[in-house]
């Protein structure tokens, strides 16, 4: 018998796709301090004055990295199916153009209030 001939029907499919394993666990306390060195920026940004005009935006941008790399290493997101990106993906846009929306308006909209 062949190699080809002592894998199951399953495991062929899943060499054909090319699915590959998960990461060591080196990958993993990477990750998490790529997590805690963005928090820690974000924590400097607050406490620096001369930011505040881009507080808002860069906080989101920093939040939003943040969010990605749990749900695509720690939620495993990396290694399932497409559709599963996408149920993550579709509402995470919604969530910051809702927010960016409620900044813009909440900016200007006093300004067109009259009274």
């Amino acid at each position: 018998m062949g190699a080809q001939q002592r894998h199951g029907p399953a495991e062929l499919a899943e060499h054909a796709r090319g699915e590959h394993s998960h990461p060591r666990p080196a990958f993993y306390v990477l990750v998490a301090t790529i997590l805690t060195v963005i928090t820690a920026i974000e924590v400097a940004i607050f406490y620096i004055p001369a930011l505040d005009p881009v507080l808002v935006p860069v906080l989101l941008t920093l939040s939003t990295i943040k969010f990605t790399m749990v749900v695509m290493f720690y939620m495993h997101l990396r290694f399932d199916s497409r559709v599963f990106s996408g149920v993550f993906i579709a509402p995470l846009t919604l969530a910051v153009l809702v927010v960016i929306s409620l900044i813009v308006l909440m900016r200007y909209l006093p300004a067109l209030i009259p009274g």
